[in-house]
């Protein structure tokens, strides 16, 4: 069976389940313009950008070319993501207008805080520097400034990205609306479970990025993929590791965020839709972290992310 290609966000707008991640460190504009206008052809209907990535103009380009020139889709049947920059805390509304140059858009369909973390008006580089942060975030004027670009427009939701179950919490004593929307790291060995029982509880959706574990990215590994238990389940289905871990975030009820600019691994990720993994699947996979306890080894969260460390500087908690 099937996965519902779309999920339903307390804001009433639908998000597709399956998204195309844009980030690249090459950052080369015309090669992901094209990965953009092939993602479209094979039935990505989600695009994933950010300020800091540097990708949307290439974003923008090839979704106006494809709604304005080709005609091939109309502009209500693309969601597009993009991130406020912890440089530009100060004023949201202005960030997202910058965005929506670059992008040549009259709005983004989801709107996101990048980081619980303010930074320095210089720090328009990927990973900061300790001299970069500011010491204390407002956290309630940023969201403030969130929801006027919702008043305004210029999105149609709002959300946040790397948040704790504390942070959105705070968050949710003062917000007007609600983050529609948690993004954080989430894969078979780093599953997020206490984050997700509480945004499921406030019907917030989590959406994954570095769903396979981040391969290919300075910080990530192909620990994941290489997992035996991964690979004995997508030898069982026949099914590639890729898309056993794609269809584990899916079974948990929110989206995934998928980059490559590979046409073959963008075929097969988007088949991870058609993979439904049974209760003992679920059960070997849930079984993982204990095994990997007994014997002594690290998980795949413990070095992942380069925010890792910094995200606890600004934390009570890891969730």
């Amino acid at each position: 069976m099937k996965y519902n290609q779309m999920s339903r966000l307390n804001c009433g707008a639908n998000i597709p389940i399956m998204g195309f991640g844009t980030y690249s460190s090459e950052n080369v504009r015309e090669e992901t313009k094209q990965a953009v206008k092939t993602a479209l052809k094979m039935g990505y209907k989600h695009f994933d950008t950010a300020r800091i990535y540097g990708s949307e103009a290439s974003v923008g380009e090839a979704l106006t070319e494809a709604i304005f020139v080709d005609q091939s889709v109309e502009r209500q049947d693309i969601f597009v993501t993009s991130k406020l920059w912890g440089s530009d805390h100060h004023h949201p509304v202005s960030a997202l207008n910058q965005t929506l140059l670059n992008m040549g858009l009259e709005y983004v369909d989801m709107y996101l805080v990048h980081w619980p973390v303010k930074l320095k008006p210089w720090a328009t580089y990927p990973v900061p520097n300790e001299q970069d942060f500011e010491r204390v975030l407002d956290l309630e004027t940023t969201w403030a400034g969130m929801e006027k670009c919702l008043d305004m427009g210029l999105c149609r939701a709002i959300g946040v990205s790397n948040f704790s179950t504390i942070k959105i919490q705070r968050l949710l004593n003062f917000a007007s609306v609600p983050p529609a929307l948690n993004q954080v790291e989430m894969h078979p060995m780093w599953r997020q479970s206490k984050l997700r029982e509480f945004c499921r509880d406030h019907n917030i959706h989590v959406s994954a990025y570095s769903p396979l574990g981040g391969p290919g990215n300075s910080w990530g590994s192909t620990a994941v993929v290489d997992d035996p238990i991964i690979q004995s389940i997508a030898l069982k289905h026949k099914a590639t590791p890729a898309q056993v871990a794609l269809s584990w975030g899916l079974s948990k009820g929110g989206s995934v965020i998928v980059k490559s600019f590979n046409k073959h691994r963008m075929k097969e990720n988007m088949r991870a839709l058609d993979l439904r993994l049974d209760d003992r699947d679920l059960l070997d996979i849930e079984r993982m972290e204990e095994r990997k306890i007994m014997r002594g080894e690290f998980l795949v969260n413990e070095t992942t992310s380069p925010y890792k460390t910094i995200q606890d500087l600004w934390d009570d908690e890891i969730s």
